[in-house]
């Protein structure tokens, strides 16, 4: 039996695929189309995830949706008239899309895909609950959801147990941990629903000088609940996050979108906001798993794709455990939903646990060889092992390589799969991997990938963080030693840490230990393969396309090894092509 969940309509478009209750596919939208962050209904994503189970939508015994669009859709129409007339400009600009194609999914199933079958709607914050629970393969665990906003609730928690979720408690909207941040990520001068990164990788440059000022604006009680002071914010009926007034609270005007310099009053605010969001997650995750009894805790919403928070959760709440759903934003509903769907909606059996984040595409050396040669370049065909050594002793030179590999990545983190690799015991590494690979602000940290066996020789971590969503310090006596690890070590200390045990990508693995055995180091900078503005590169032929537009010094795409300094340049060949010439 085959389900299709599904995510669209606000950012991070998605599709998952069961097959008897087993995820066999899960890919974003963006993926297809390169346009970042991609909102629109994913036909792309669903049409590879069918092709990718070799079925016909005809097979499709279920589609799930990750929300319900009319509750959705009720509480914008009473945002709107309970802030009306300063809300008809909102209501004028998103009023037609909800006529078009939010209320019409059927309609678009239809017309795109010829599906007649029933359509299930789950809730958006259950979607997000299952997503984490049902992957995590615990029996029974605490739920905390925390996002910008689903239907009504921005924060939801509950209780998973056997095969079904239950949601006890919620923060509504206009209350919102997500949007508070969000619009603090424009006040920092970045871009909402992307630039949030760039303020969790800020915040250690500053110190939190102005946190009082940020509870002005949020009021946290000890049971983790909040209320927004509605009186500093419009995002409830206008086209801002806030108005003058939030802007006076915090003493300083907005800074302009991605313009102007980052002075320290922006840094020490970044560094304010994260440790408000640290206390509220940490109270959050006291209060649920004290509620019911359950000292493991599942985490998901775009808020859990903080890591920093999360490492507090760690070391800060009475948790045992804890799982976080590597797609924990609006994509990873498209999983919860279905999975919502098979056991709950028809009570089947769960046979699943996430044991790796790899359910994207995938391509053939045949497939790989196609693309690299429709752009004329030039490679070597290596057997596995040296393959593995010549791509360590890359890196050990010093230089940074594009690592195309088997299937792509479930959510925004790279896993080795789509990765740019670097030495991490480069002191410069991180500096030339910003500025002529990634090309993006230079205070961004770079995450690091450890052995999972070695994880605790670096950092101060005692468990596996496969998913890149746990921040841990790293140990002194590394950053002091004799092999530091300067460009995986942020300003304060810490790392974002992903563990890789052989079971789980074996080839990526085998790298690293490869490094390890030439080095004595088995820690590696991993970062996704992608320039600025773009989504994590899904084909081969968007590997070579970032590895040729960037001063990337090798890419490995399968089994082929390119160095930059063999290739032909890429704008002469585009042109070549162009006229006919060889």
């Amino acid at each position: 039996m085959y389900i299709l969940g599904l995510s669209c309509f606000y950012h991070d478009a998605a599709a998952c695929l069961l097959r008897d209750g087993v995820p066999v596919a899960a890919v974003d939208e963006q993926a297809f189309t390169r346009k970042k962050h991609d909102p629109d209904f994913p036909v792309n994503a669903i049409r590879w995830c069918l092709e990718q189970a070799g079925i016909g939508m005809d097979q499709v015994s279920a589609v799930a949706f990750y929300d319900k669009p009319i509750w959705k859709f009720e509480r914008l129409l009473l945002s709107h008239i309970a802030t009306f007339p300063l809300s008809f400009p909102q209501f004028v600009k998103g009023m037609p899309s909800w006529f078009a194609s939010k209320l019409r999914l059927n309609k678009l199933l239809t017309r795109e895909l010829n599906y007649l079958g029933p359509v299930f709607y789950g809730q958006h914050h259950l979607s997000h609950a299952a997503s984490a629970f049902y992957a995590s393969g615990w029996e029974e665990a605490a739920l905390l959801t925390v996002d910008g906003v689903g239907e009504w609730a921005s924060t939801s928690w509950g209780v998973g147990r056997g095969t079904k979720v239950e949601l006890q408690g919620e923060i509504r909207f206009p209350h919102s941990l997500g949007l508070l941040y969000s619009a603090f990520t424009y006040y920092l001068g970045f871009k909402v629903n992307s630039g949030e990164y760039k303020v969790m990788g800020l915040a250690p440059y500053g110190e939190p000088l102005y946190v009082d000022r940020i509870k002005q604006l949020i009021a946290i009680k000890e049971d983790g609940s909040f209320r927004l002071d509605m009186r500093h914010f419009t995002f409830d009926h206008g086209m801002r996050m806030f108005n003058r007034r939030f802007e006076e609270v915090m003493g300083q005007p907005a800074r302009p979108l991605d313009d102007g310099p980052l002075d320290q009053f922006y840094k020490d605010v970044a560094r304010s906001l994260q440790e408000v969001v640290n206390e509220v997650m940490v109270k959050l995750a006291t209060r649920v798993i004290e509620q019911t009894g359950c000292p493991r805790l599942c985490l998901a919403g775009g808020v859990a794709l903080n890591c920093v928070a999360n490492g507090h959760i760690l070391r800060n709440a009475p948790v045992q455990d804890i799982f976080v759903q590597p797609a924990a934003g609006d994509a990873g509903g498209a999983m919860g939903a279905a999975l919502w769907a098979w056991h709950d909606i028809l009570d089947k059996p769960r046979k699943w646990k996430m044991e790796h984040a790899y359910l994207g595409p995938g391509f053939t050396e045949e497939q790989i060889k196609a693309d690299l040669d429709g752009y004329g370049a030039v490679y070597r065909r290596l057997d596995r092992q040296p393959l593995l050594d010549e791509t360590a002793d890359l890196i050990d030179q010093s230089m940074v390589v594009g690592w195309f590999q088997g299937r792509r990545e479930w959510g925004p983190r790279a896993l080795g799969h789509r990765s740019i690799l670097g030495d991490a015991r480069h002191p410069e590494m991180r500096e030339i991997i910003n500025a002529k690979i990634k090309m993006r602000e230079g205070f961004r940290p770079f995450a690091p990938t450890c052995l999972e066996e070695d994880v605790g020789d670096y950092f101060e971590l005692d468990r596996p963080s496969p998913y890149m969503l746990l921040v841990a310090p790293v140990r002194v006596d590394i950053t002091e030693g004799p092999v530091p690890l300067p460009a995986i070590t942020h300003v304060d200390g810490s790392a974002r840490v992903q563990t890789i045990r052989r079971d789980q990508d074996d080839l990526y693995y085998d790298l690293i230990n490869s490094f390890k055995r030439k080095t004595g180091c088995s820690v590696l900078i991993n970062t996704s393969m992608n320039v600025r503005g773009e989504p994590m590169v899904n084909s081969a032929e968007d590997a070579y396309r970032c590895f040729m537009r960037t001063e990337m010094d090798a890419l490995v795409a399968g089994p082929f090894l390119m160095l930059k300094s063999d290739q032909p340049d890429l704008r002469l060949r585009s042109a070549a092509d162009e006229f006919g010439l060889d």
